[in-house]
């Protein structure tokens, strides 16, 4: 076997984070809250094995003025590592941009968890050694479901009990701390810890410096919006390929090898947007379609995009299980072309962002989350025309200030 080294990016890499705290320190919310800031447009899917807690967040039906959090409920009574396994499986076939798996704890020491499993091997018959020996096959298990959970595609929040740690010495028992409730070490396979108390959030383990020492009360979009500019600053490989794809110079057999670069990093079936009019396909349709317009002559037609360069279908995909009345939320793609493009141009304030965004899509919001997919790809075409002028930044707070004057 040959080995070689590669030159080392950091490719759109997903957040891992974790929430501890006790019972009633805020734990489900933040994570909700922080989800609705990562999501891009995407879905947030939560595994309940809080006995249905988190659904306390949801919308309530026919009352938009009691709020709500809409995300895929999973409820799980039996806390296996397989059940968390199969959990995440339906999440990547759902395309759930944000899982949240609430509690950890619970796969850990709750029914069917680790804790309980290893006690079932102990007591088979024919088993000797007791405890210690049964941890053999869980920790098999155990990294199993690791594994599934931290190669999940999408952003990744786990919530985790914490109790009070206590020590003996002799007859005085005293108190040392608190502990949370899972394997010792658990926080080193994420990337962002938050201690939760009362509703604040304490950063106490980051991979993010904008983070170090970080309190908020109640977390939400501000951090996920820090996390997100963080995972940001590398290299999107899907939008570096639509980069060289619509530059000036592009040709024919340029648009086929970045099809075969594409192809080779499994890229081909990743939804991307158009850039200048936003539209919403695959990128290996924008590659052929693209790459077909460039060739003089015509191109026998493909079976699928992943082969060269052939016509694009003339519209993109319908999308499943939704109405005409109901308007498409923006794409991941779409969001993350937005994000890029004001962080570009230096508009980086939250609130300043909901200002530029409401007056180009002509309705106030709260949140990018409001936008449609009609609304992103109009939003898109305002920023890319921005960026063709001298002081991109200013022109859009321009637009925006002269839209809100004449409405």
């Amino acid at each position: 076997m040959t080995f070689s080294f590669q030159p080392a990016t950091r490719e759109q890499a997903k957040a891992r984070i974790a929430l501890q705290g006790p019972g009633g320190s805020g734990k489900t919310k933040s994570a909700l809250r922080i989800a609705e800031g990562l999501t891009q447009g995407g879905t947030i899917g939560v595994v309940d094995t809080e006995r249905g807690s988190a659904l306390k967040y949801a919308p309530v039906p026919g009352r938009p003025d009691l709020g709500g959090h809409t995300f895929g409920h999973l409820p799980l009574a039996v806390c296996s590592p397989e059940n968390l396994i199969a959990a995440v499986a339906a999440a990547e076939q759902a395309r759930v941009a944000v899982l949240i798996i609430d509690s950890w704890s619970h796969f850990w020491a709750g029914k069917g968890g680790l804790l309980a499993r290893v006690d079932q091997e102990s007591k088979k018959p024919g088993h000797f050694g007791g405890s210690y020996t049964a941890w053999a096959p869980v920790n098999e298990l155990e990294q199993n479901m690791l594994d599934a959970l931290l190669g999940f595609p999408g952003h990744v929040i786990v919530t985790m009990r914490t109790k009070n740690d206590y020590e003996m010495e002799g007859k005085k028992v005293t108190k040392i701390g608190v502990k949370t409730v899972q394997r010792e070490g658990a926080e080193y396979e994420v990337d962002v810890v938050i201690d939760m108390i009362e509703g604040v959030g304490t950063v106490t383990k980051t991979r993010y410096e904008p983070l170090n020492g970080l309190t908020v009360h109640h977390p939400g979009e501000d951090l996920a919006e820090t996390i997100l500019e963080q995972l940001g600053q590398g290299v999107d490989p899907v939008q570096q390929i639509l980069n060289e794809l619509f530059a000036d110079g592009m040709t024919y057999q340029g648009a086929l090898e970045l099809h075969a670069r594409a192809k080779q990093r499994s890229l081909l079936d990743v939804e991307a947007a158009r850039p200048g009019t936003g539209e919403v396909s695959t990128l290996g349709e924008l590659i052929v379609g693209h790459g077909t317009a460039l060739k003089p002559t015509a191109v026998p037609a493909a079976a699928s995009a992943s082969e060269p360069p052939r016509e694009a279908p003339a519209a993109a995909r319908p999308e499943p299980g939704r109405t005409v009345a109901e308007p498409a939320p923006a794409t991941a793609p779409q969001m993350r072309r937005i994000h890029a493009v004001l962080n570009e141009v230096g508009i980086r304030d939250r609130d300043e962002r909901h200002t530029i965004l409401g007056a180009l899509i002509g309705r106030p919001i709260s949140s990018a989350n409001e936008l449609t997919k009609h609304d992103a790809g109009e939003v898109i075409e305002s920023l890319e025309a921005a960026l063709a002028q001298p002081d991109p930044g200013e022109d859009l707070r321009r637009t925006a200030r002269n839209i809100s004057a004449a409405a």
